[in-house]
Parts: C-alpha cells; structure tokens; sequence
C-alpha cells in the first residue's frame, strides 16, 4: 500500500472493511476475528478513531505479535501485514475457513464495530456458511409411530430403491434419514410426508397463471404440499398443462413438444426444492405469463457460491435432500443441473434461461417463444386443448383456460 492509497483509505473513515487503532494490538484479536467472519477488511495501527495518523513504533515486533495473534484463533486467521510510513497495515483477506473463534467466543462485523455474536447469530451463521445442514437436523414434529404408516413407506420404499424384505427402520437408518438420536431428519420428513406444511409451514409449492405480462389478474392457481418428490411431479404436471405444446405428426407417429424444453423446466423445478432454504418462511412460487415463466426459490444462493459461479460448482444447501433425490433418478447429474438447463434449451431452439440471485431469492426466467399470442378463454367446464395452427403435417396447440368470474388480484411481492 503506497502513501497516496493510504491517505485516501484513511479520509473514508471507520466502516465496514476498516477499522483505526490508535497502538498496540490490544482487542486485535476481537477485530482480525470479525472481518475473517465477514468479507474481510483492513485495521490501520497508528490512527485515531477521529482519523488524525499518530504512528507506531518498532513496527518489526508489533508484526511478530500481530502474527501470533491471528495464528492463536479457531481456526487460524491468514492476514497480510505491511508499513506504510508510521502506519501498520493489517490486511484480513477474503477467508474460506468460516467460522473462526477468538478466545471461545464469535465475533462478527455489523456497521463500523465488531460485536460477539449470540447463540442464535452462531447458529445462524453455521447455518448460512454450510456448517450445519438443516436437511441433517432432527424434525421433532415427525413420529416414527403416527407419521410413516405403510401406505408413504410403500411409495418412498419404491422411489428410494429400497428391498421388500428390509424393515423401514433399518433402510431409513442405513440412508442416514433416521440420526443417532434415532429421530427422523427434515430430509427424510420432507421425503415421506403426507402434507410437507406440517413439518415446515412454507414448504410447498405455489403455482399462478396470470393473464398478459404482470400480476394484476390471476388465472389459475395452484398450491401442491405433499412430499418433495410428488411436488417436483406436480408441479411439472401444472406447467406442462398451462403452456403451448406442438404436435408433430410424421408417417402416423405423433410427437408432442411443449414450447420449452420439459426436462430444463424440471431441473429448474428440481433445483428450486432441493436447494431452497427450508427454515425461510417463503415458500417456492411458479409464475406463468404470456411472455415468460419464473420460478422463484427462497433463500438466496448456498454458501460457497456465487452468481458467476452458477453452472460451473455444484454446492447443495441440503446435501442429504439432494443425495436422495439422485438415488431417486428426480436428479440425472449431480453438478450440472444449470449447464443441463442451458444445453437443452439451446437444442430446443429457445432462448437460454435467466439467472438471478439475491440474498434472500433465487429467480429462473424462462423466455416463452411466440410470446406475442393469444389464447383463447374456455368455459368453466374441464380445460382441453385446442388448435391454433397447423403447418405441413404440424398441429400447434395451447391448453384452453378456464373461465373466471371474479378478477384475483396478487400484488407484485408475492401471493
């Protein structure tokens, strides 16, 4: 760091990457403990808090008991230490092995200052860095005795590759969906439940039809709450019924191909349950417009992920959740689901999709082809199909819409 960025750093102020230390290293430990479990930051020794340089001296043993500091943490902090004129620049990079301890206890930056963090922000955070696997967790609400009864093992025994002649007890033991504890975990629970909103409230899945490219009038709506599995088939099931499908007829054989690629809408449609953030109180919303579908997954990205990384890393927030639903086949290649979506819907001549993170969500966007066309409204009666057009041996259809007296309104946050 030369003088000119030194000076500069210091006429910002205190903030959430810098901190000023007047000398010594006394409480260094609290501060190299915080920016390691954040995003990392700088602590200038030698600058009043007020910003004026006061300077250090024998800079040469400061940097040794620096060192010894950062080494002394849980786990060990790497920082980067350089003089700069009378100034001790102490550089905490960016840190891969969150969280880290100082002297027992947790600190954390918030604003300008570092605070020790509380039980709940511990646990909160073990959460969010992948610490600690919700999936993994023990579901109190779930009876082994009133909960798995023959009829959801016989359909999970199925689905799970499970023999006939192995007790229920024994294989979900053996499948690590029963803990130690000799209770069931929220990825078995959510695997064999009959409604997932008894084990999570907002566990399900919530489909919408909305007529033109806003939310303003509601068509259909669908909500589907039994277990993972049968949620990802129907909401696949809801999907492919709303959307245009074309009818390819060649030398007596019929084709049918929807107007985007049906296995990119069910890696999405995967992706979105098994990498959700269970503890949110926001549930995962299928949006359908005249120009595009979404499908909008609460709880952000993984930890150990970023946006630029999505379709090169595969990193599950729920690792026993998602191991099952590739033994399963709900998941055909673990790592590749967002470079299997782009694939496909390049093969199927449709835009790729669009991927957007937030801290708190996660959108899909599907560009729908032939945006621009009407659909016809149907009666109250059953929804059928309909032609539309027809090209040398090629019939185009849509699924006709029911008929709806009232006009649902759902505001642009959500249901």
């Amino acid at each position: 760091m030369n003088q000119n960025t030194l000076s500069d750093l210091v006429a910002l102020g205190e903030g959430f990457t810098t901190e000023f230390k007047r000398s010594g290293a006394s409480g260094l430990g609290r501060e190299i403990c915080a920016f390691a479990n954040a995003t990392g930051g700088m602590i200038l020794l030698g600058v009043a808090d007020d910003g004026e340089v006061l300077g250090i001296d024998n800079h040469n043993r400061l940097k040794s008991e620096v060192q010894s500091i950062a080494r002394s943490a849980e786990p060990p902090i790497a920082v980067e230490i350089e003089s700069t004129g009378q100034v001790l620049c102490v550089r905490v990079p960016v840190q891969q092995g969150k969280p880290y301890s100082f002297g027992g206890k947790f600190f954390i930056r918030e604003g300008a200052s570092s605070q020790q963090m509380s039980r709940e922000q511990i646990r909160e955070f073990f959460y969010r860095e992948g610490v600690i696997h919700f999936d993994e967790t023990t579901c109190r609400k779930f009876s082994l005795e009133t909960d798995l009864d023959e009829a959801n093992w016989n359909v999970f025994r199925h689905r799970a590759k499970v023999p006939e002649t192995m007790a229920p007890e024994m294989a979900l033991r053996n499948l690590h969906l029963i803990g130690e504890d000799g209770r069931m975990t929220y990825a078995g629970a959510w695997l064999l439940a009959r409604d997932i909103r008894k084990f999570n409230v907002s566990a399900h899945v919530s489909c919408g039809l909305f007529m033109g490219t806003d939310k303003v009038r509601i068509l259909d709506r669908r909500d589907f709450h039994g277990d993972v599995y049968s949620m990802i088939d129907e909401t696949m099931g809801w999907i492919l019924s709303k959307i245009n499908v074309e009818y390819i007829i060649q030398e007596l054989r019929r084709e049918e191909r929807p107007e985007l690629p049906e296995q990119a809408l069910r890696e999405a449609v995967v992706n979105a349950l098994a990498h959700r953030d269970y503890r949110s109180t926001a549930n995962v919303q299928v949006y359908l417009f005249a120009d595009r579908l979404e499908i909008v997954s609460p709880g952000g990205l993984p930890a150990g992920i970023t946006e630029a990384e999505l379709g090169t890393r595969s990193v599950p927030r729920n690792p026993l959740l998602f191991g099952m639903l590739h033994r399963m086949d709900a998941v055909e290649h673990i790592g590749s689901g967002i470079r299997r979506i782009r694939d496909l819907c390049r093969e199927h001549g449709v835009s790729e999709p669009v991927f957007e993170a937030t801290e708190h969500w996660v959108v899909v966007t599907f560009k729908r082809p032939n945006a621009g066309a009407t659909h016809q409204v149907g009666t109250k009666s059953a929804p059928s199909r309909h032609q539309v057009g027809t090209k040398s041996g090629t019939v185009r259809i849509a699924p006709l819409l029911p008929a709806r007296e009232d006009n649902h309104r759902i505001d642009a946050g959500g249901w």
